[in-house]
């Protein structure tokens, strides 16, 4: 029969041993997945449960490559000398979880390093927005890039996101992973294509255009985002130029493009700071 661990019926240690290796580590690696999410909802760690960690560690450290063996075995110490440091414990498990993992030839996705937010129940009443500010996203198709797009737009005060027809549905599973919960309350609606609100101002992120660090951003607008693939369409970029024109982010490498969500987030700060700097005067 298993230990109650956090909660949740875990794998006898000796039943753990007798499985195939990969197969033993895979299971190891969830075990200390599911122990770092209980423990950010206790909060503490019991000694039952840290020497049950550390017996683990036991039958692992032996077989791991010496630099990740010795990374094991100071975790280790710490788990059964009984830390009451819990950022100490948190990353001491988020770091073997994740290092086993690796062993196994998995990584993780980009979601998997906020185990805190798994829920995604963010409170909008935490929002800061800032009246006006918002944006277009035009054809972006990775379900992926809207939703870090929709972090990046939540985290700097945007008050709400059109999208085109043929962007990726925020509801998408990968985009709302990606998201954190920011698809929920981050106000957003369909546009029909070329349709804007009337009487706004626009700018496009596209290339071409004025540099990032002396672009005018205005107080109230619509930045267009584009496709990863073609840039912003020739109708969305001829509305830019009859408003506010395009916003260029200066490039060094030789690659000379970004990641549209890169990009997107690179320009929505440098509009909140100078929108920060703008109510701080006034």
């Amino acid at each position: 029969m298993g230990s109650v661990f956090f909660g949740v019926l875990m794998i006898p240690l000796h039943t753990l041993t007798r499985l195939p290796p990969s197969q033993g580590l895979r299971k190891t690696a969830k075990i200390f997945e599911q122990a770092e999410r209980g423990f950010l909802l206790k909060g503490h760690i019991s000694e039952k449960e840290s020497l049950y960690l550390a017996d683990i560690l036991d039958f692992w450290i032996p077989s791991m490559p010496e630099d990740i063996a010795k990374v094991l075995s100071s975790i280790q110490e710490i788990l059964k000398q009984g830390s009451s440091e819990i950022k100490v414990i948190q990353r001491g498990l988020n770091t073997i979880h994740h290092l086993l993992r690796r062993e196994t030839g998995q990584y993780p996705a980009d979601w998997d390093f906020d185990a805190a937010n798994s829920s995604g129940e963010l409170d909008p009443e935490k929002r800061r927005i800032f009246p006006g500010m918002k944006v277009y996203l035009e054809d972006i198709r990775s379900p992926f890039n809207v939703g870090a797009m929709f972090r990046t737009a939540e985290s700097f005060g945007v008050e709400k996101i059109y999208l085109s027809p043929f962007s990726a549905d925020p509801h998408h599973r990968r985009a709302e992973r990606t998201a954190m919960g920011c698809v929920s309350i981050l106000p957003w609606s369909r546009l029909e294509e070329g349709s804007f609100p009337p009487g706004t101002a626009f700018f496009a992120l596209e290339t071409g255009g004025t540099k990032l660090e002396e672009f005018p951003f205005p107080r109230q607008g619509i930045m267009i985002a584009g496709s990863e693939e073609f840039g912003v369409s020739p109708k969305a970029l001829a509305a830019a130029d009859a408003s506010l024109g395009r916003l260029s982010i200066p490039i060094y490498g030789a690659k000379a493009s970004l990641n549209v969500s890169v990009a997107f987030g690179i320009a929505i700060h440098a509009w909140a700071v100078s929108l920060t700097k703008f109510h701080a005067e006034t």
